[in-house]
């Protein structure tokens, strides 16, 4: 395929950072495409897909043109494309490292989908590669820059709901598909847990700003059913924080859509529920002032991680969700794993400081 000729783009684009769609699946079309428009800081320079056809598609229905899109064999031309500063991985977890290691080669940053990829080892690799060619790689934890689950952060950091002692977290969802690449263990890297379950735990570790020491888990892997062959389909988590803060999550691919937060301070309480669907979020307090329901203005949780990331890359700071941030949760997920096969507590050692694997550049919040 052709590089795209050299055009004059407009003064908008030239101040704002192009990306390449890596993988034009359900979330790339009708989610990140239509985000890329809203973005203040960030668009859409190039798509990277298996399936040709459904690429140029997609590029003329969001002004791209043909020479805009590239096939996986295609990958390395990107190099030759200055309009494009950074990619966004939006592939199954198995090739997260690869393609992060080869854009980083590129030169180009990365923004990747979570999990950061199958193992701890492969994540770190990942840090590792674009730390020697000196770009930025941001996991995409898209909860860590929404408005809501920053007031909930601020609730309970602040002291507004006491000392907290309880949080929990669910989310679960029902997989149908015994086919879907999320249950093939080769792929994804686990089932529920490193999908959806790593939302409980990503935002647990968030809220408080600290690191859990102690991980107790339990999972179920039904027999008899094709969906779980190689993946579990239920995983319940213990999380013990530093103070004596005990959490506990919930995740599971066979059971009805739920997401939610709970945290329970001896002053005061939290509910987010929905917690971590991509809109409609509801966060409720409850103090000693009442309960209330903060309102915030609309916004795009994707549009805000590609703003973030482009202003990280503008200005060279860490983004708020590095690809430590990445790496952390794999750490935890490993202990968790091994919790449930040895049926025993797993010690997690001396926490970090608050907030350690997280950036310098903390998000800029939709403002009413």
């Amino acid at each position: 395929m052709p590089l795209k000729p050299e055009i004059e783009k407009p003064e908008s684009e030239r101040k704002r950072v192009g990306f390449a769609l890596v993988g034009i699946g359900k979330l790339t079309a009708e989610e990140l495409i239509p985000a890329a428009r809203t973005s203040e800081h960030a668009y859409i320079a190039a798509l990277v897909t298996s399936e040709e056809d459904k690429g140029e598609a997609f590029a003329r229905a969001f002004g791209l043109t043909e020479a805009d899109v590239y096939t996986y064999d295609e990958f390395g031309k990107l190099a030759d494309r200055d309009d494009v500063e950074a990619v966004y991985i939006v592939l199954p977890n198995s090739l997260h490292r690869e393609y992060t290691e080869r854009a980083a080669k590129m030169g180009k940053h990365v923004l990747c989908e979570k999990p950061l990829s199958v193992s701890t080892q492969d994540a770190q690799a990942m840090v590792d590669a674009c730390r020697e060619a000196d770009v930025r790689l941001m996991t995409a934890y898209r909860c860590q820059y929404t408005p809501e689950h920053w007031a909930a952060r601020d609730a309970v950091q602040s002291g507004k709901l006491g000392k907290v002692k309880l949080m929990d977290s669910i989310h679960v969802q029902v997989q149908q598909d015994p086919e879907a690449w999320r249950l093939k263990k080769t792929l994804a890297g686990g089932g529920p847990l490193v999908d959806v379950g790593i939302y409980c735990l990503n935002i647990l570790r968030f809220v408080t700003g600290q690191e859990p020491e102690w991980v107790f888990a339990a999972e179920h892997q039904p027999e008899g059913d094709p969906r779980f062959k190689e993946v579990e389909e239920s995983t319940s988590v213990m999380l013990g924080f530093p103070g004596g803060l005990i959490a506990n999550f919930l995740t599971s691919y066979g059971a009805m859509k739920t997401t939610t937060l709970r945290v329970m301070g001896e002053e005061g309480s939290l509910l987010m529920d929905p917690a971590f669907p991509y809109d409609g979020l509801k966060l409720k307090i409850t103090d000693s002032e009442g309960t209330h329901e903060p309102s915030f203005p609309e916004y795009d949780q994707f549009a805000l991680e590609f703003d973030h990331f482009a202003q990280s890359i503008r200005t060279g700071q860490q983004p708020w969700t590095p690809g430590e941030e990445g790496v952390q949760d794999h750490v935890i997920m490993d202990a968790i794993f091994e919790s449930a096969r040895s049926g025993k507590r797993v010690d997690l050692g001396a926490t970090a400081g608050k907030d350690a694997t997280r950036g310098d550049k903390k998000p800029e919040l939709p403002q009413k």
